[in-house]
C-alpha cells in the first residue's frame, strides 16, 4: 500500500511539473508575441521618425537654399541700386555738362562774330597802312625839293619830330600785326571751344584724335600754363569712331587733375599710340601722386582727395562711364611723390554693345 501511495505521489508531482511547464511555455509565447508586437511597433515608429527626420532635413535644406537665394537677390538688388545711383549721377552730370556746353557754344558763337569783323577790319587796316607808308615814302622823297630854310620845311620837320615819325612807321605796323595775330588766336580758341562743347555729341563719328587733343589743350591752357609744361608725344593714329566731345571731356578732366596735382611747376606728358585695332591716350604727370590705399576708389562717384569745396568727386567717375560707353578701358598707375599716369584704351572701330572690351596690356 505504501509503495502504491508513493507511486501515486510521484505521479502527481510529475503532472504538476508538466502543468507548470505548460503554463510557463504559454506565458513565454504570450510575452514573445507581445515583444514581437512591441518591436514591430517600435520599428514602425523608428521608420516614421526617420521619414520625419528626412522631411525636416529636406525642409531645412530648402529653407537654406531659399535664404541663400534671398541673400543673392538682396546682393543683386544692392548692386543694381548702386548702379542706378551711379547712372543717375552720370545723367545729372551729363545734363549739367550739356547745359554748360550749350552755353559755351552760344557764347563762342557770339564772340566769333565781332572777332570776325575785327580781324577783317585789321587786315583791311593793315593794307591801308602799307598804302599810306608808300604815300609817305613818296612825300619823304619829295622833301629834298623843298628849300631847307623855308617855313614849309620847318613845319614838316617839327611834325616829324613831334610824331616820332621813324618809330611810328615801325611801331604801327608791328601793332597791327600783333593785333591780327591776337584776334587769330581768339578765333582759334573760340573755334576750339565750339568744337569742344558742340551740341549733338550723341552722334558717333570718325574723329581725328590729335585734333581733339589739341582743341582740348587749347581750351584748358589757362588752367595749365602756370603749373606745368605740356609735352606732346603723338604717335601715328588713324581716325577713330567715337563721341569726340565726350572723349574731349575725359581728356580735359585728366589734364586739369594733372595740373592740380602739381605742388610746384612740373611736366605733363600727353602721349598717343596704336596697338593692333586699338589706340591709347596717356596723360602722365610728375605731381604728388595718389596713395596706394586710395587707388581702388578714385573712380567712385563723389570720391575726391581735394579739399572741401575744391572738387565734386564726379570728374573721374563720369570719365570712367564715358570710356566704358566708348567700348574702352581706363587704367591708372601712381607712385606717391613721383606722379600719376592715366591710360585710355579705345577701339578704332565702334564696338558692338554686347562685346566686352579686351584686356589692355
Amino acid at each position: 500500500m505504501r509503495r502504491v501511495e508513493r507511486n501515486m505521489g510521484s505521479d502527481d508531482s510529475d503532472f504538476s511539473v508538466f502543468q507548470t511547464a505548460v503554463m510557463l511555455d504559454d506565458a513565454v509565447q504570450i510575452r514573445t508575441r507581445e515583444l514581437e508586437t512591441a518591436l514591430q511597433s517600435n520599428e514602425r515608429i523608428t521608420r516614421k521618425l526617420k521619414h520625419t527626420q528626412g522631411k525636416m532635413e529636406q525642409e531645412i535644406l530648402e529653407r537654406k537654399q531659399v535664404q541663400q537665394m534671398l541673400e543673392d537677390e538682396h546682393g543683386k538688388q544692392a548692386a543694381l541700386i548702386a548702379r542706378l545711383e551711379d547712372a543717375q549721377v552720370q545723367v545729372v552730370q551729363a545734363e549739367r555738362l550739356a547745359s554748360i556746353g550749350q552755353l559755351a557754344a552760344g557764347v563762342a558763337h557770339e564772340i566769333n562774330n565781332p572777332i570776325g569783323f575785327v580781324n577783317s577790319n585789321l587786315s583791311t587796316l593793315n593794307g591801308y597802312f602799307h598804302n599810306l607808308l608808300e604815300l609817305l615814302d613818296a612825300y619823304v622823297a619829295a622833301e629834298s625839293h623843298i628849300p631847307a630854310d623855308s617855313e614849309l620845311r620847318a613845319r614838316i620837320d617839327n611834325a616829324k619830330v613831334k610824331a616820332d615819325f621813324d618809330y611810328l612807321k615801325e611801331d604801327v605796323g608791328a601793332l597791327i600785326a600783333e593785333s591780327i595775330d591776337g584776334t587769330g588766336r581768339v578765333r582759334r580758341i573760340v573755334q576750339d571751344l565750339r568744337d569742344f562743347s558742340r551740341v549733338g555729341d550723341a552722334e558717333w563719328e570718325s574723329a581725328d584724335i590729335h585734333a581733339g587733343l589739341d582743341s582740348t589743350l587749347n581750351v584748358v591752357w589757362n588752367e595749365i600754363k602756370y603749373k606745368a609744361d605740356v609735352i606732346k608725344e603723338y604717335g601715328d593714329l588713324p581716325r577713330v569712331e567715337c563721341l569726340p566731345s565726350q572723349l574731349n571731356q575725359v581728356v580735359m578732366n585728366l589734364l586739369v587733375n594733372a595740373a592740380q596735382a602739381m605742388p610746384e611747376h612740373g611736366e605733363i606728358h600727353l602721349r598717343t599710340g596704336r596697338e593692333g585695332e586699338r589706340i591709347w591716350i596717356q596723360v602722365a604727370d610728375n605731381g604728388q601722386g595718389i596713395p596706394a590705399a586710395l587707388l581702388p576708389r578714385i573712380f567712385d562717384p563723389f570720391f575726391t582727395t581735394k579739399p572741401v569745396g575744391a572738387g565734386t568727386g564726379l570728374g573721374l567717375s563720369v570719365s570712367y562711364g564715358i570710356v566704358q560707353k566708348l567700348g574702352g578701358q581706363i587704367y591708372v598707375a601712381s607712385t606717391e611723390g613721383k606722379g600719376t599716369t592715366f591710360t585710355i584704351w579705345l577701339p578704332i572701330h565702334r564696338a558692338h554693345p554686347s562685346s566686352p572690351p579686351p584686356d589692355a596690356p
